[in-house]
């Protein structure tokens, strides 16, 4: 996973945590909602780069 691809989903899962606490604090459900949905979009793409990175390792295309 290239430090780019990290660092995105790191802001979205920062990002959503933060809607999240907004939702909380304000209760708007659909702010905290929002945030949480952010939060496991975030978990599904570092997921998919872990998965690629790993199928790249089996078949020996990774440079380290």
């Amino acid at each position: 996973m290239s430090g780019t691809d990290k660092a995105k989903n790191k802001a979205q899962d920062v990002g959503g945590k933060a809607k999240e606490t907004v939702g909380n604090i304000t209760g708007d459900e659909s702010i905290r909602d929002e945030g949480r949905n952010d939060q496991v979009k975030s978990n599904l793409k570092d997921a998919g780069e872990k998965v690629k990175d790993a199928f790249k390792r089996l078949m020996g295309r990774t440079r380290r």
